[in-house]
C-alpha cells in the first residue's frame, strides 16, 4: 500500500487544468496501488495560512521555551511535515500564475522547509532529510513554457526546493497552452500522453 498526498493549490476550483491532471495522475496511481491511502490538502479551501511575524517568532524559539499560544501557532507546520514524511508519493498541482506558483503553496513550502527536520546544514553543504519519495508535480499554463523557458519561475523552483529538502525523484508533467484557444482542447490529452510515457 502506498500513502498518497495530493497538494492543490488552484483558484480555478474544478475548473482547473492542474487539479484535472492531478486527477489523473491519481487515477493512474491507483490503478499501479489498488490499496493506496490518498490524503488530500487543499490550500486555497482551507485558506492555507502564510507565515506571519508571530508565526515565524514561535518557529525560531527553542521548542522548550515555546509558549502554549506559540505552540498552537504552529502547530499547522508540525501537520504538514508529518504528512510529508508519512507520504510514499507527492502529487503536486502547481498553476503558473503571473511566471511563479500560488501563494499558498509557497506558504506550504514554507512551513515544510525547517532546519533540523527535514534539512540541516552539514561541513559539505545542504542536506535534504525527506528521501525516498517519489513527487509528480501536475503544472498548468496559459502559455507553452516548455518552449519559452524564460517566463516560467514553476518548473526549476520546485524541483529545486523539493531537492533541497531530499527529494530527487521529481516528474514534472505539463498541461500547457490553455489559454490558447487553438490548443486548449488538446493540452490535457497531450499531457496525458506525457504522463503515459513517464508511467511506461
Amino acid at each position: 500500500m502506498k500513502k498518497i498526498l495530493h497538494v492543490i493549490s488552484t483558484l480555478n476550483g474544478q475548473n482547473s487544468y492542474s487539479l484535472a491532471l492531478g486527477n489523473k495522475i491519481l487515477d493512474q496511481l491507483k490503478n499501479e496501488y489498488p490499496e493506496s491511502e490518498v490524503v488530500e490538502r487543499n490550500l486555497v479551501v482551507e485558506d492555507f495560512p502564510h507565515i506571519s511575524e508571530d508565526k515565524w517568532q514561535a518557529i525560531i524559539t527553542p521548542e522548550e521555551n515555546r509558549t502554549d499560544a506559540q505552540k498552537e501557532a504552529i502547530a499547522i507546520q508540525e501537520e504538514v511535515i508529518q504528512e510529508l514524511f508519512d507520504a510514499d508519493i507527492l502529487v503536486i498541482g502547481a498553476p503558473l500564475y503571473n511566471f511563479g506558483i500560488p501563494s499558498q503553496l509557497k506558504a506550504w513550502i514554507g512551513h515544510l522547509a525547517k532546519t533540523g527536520t527535514t534539512f540541516k546544514y552539514t561541513e559539505e553543504g545542504p542536506q535534504g532529510l525527506v528521501t525516498g519519495k517519489k513527487v509528480y508535480i501536475a503544472m498548468s499554463s496559459g502559455g507553452v513554457y516548455s518552449e519559452n523557458p524564460a517566463y516560467d519561475f514553476v518548473s526549476d523552483y520546485l524541483i529545486k526546493v523539493f531537492g533541497f529538502l531530499g527529494m530527487t525523484d521529481v516528474e514534472l508533467i505539463r498541461v500547457e497552452g490553455i489559454a490558447i484557444p487553438e490548443l486548449r482542447d488538446g493540452a490535457l490529452d497531450k499531457a496525458e500522453k506525457q504522463l503515459a510515457e513517464s508511467l511506461a
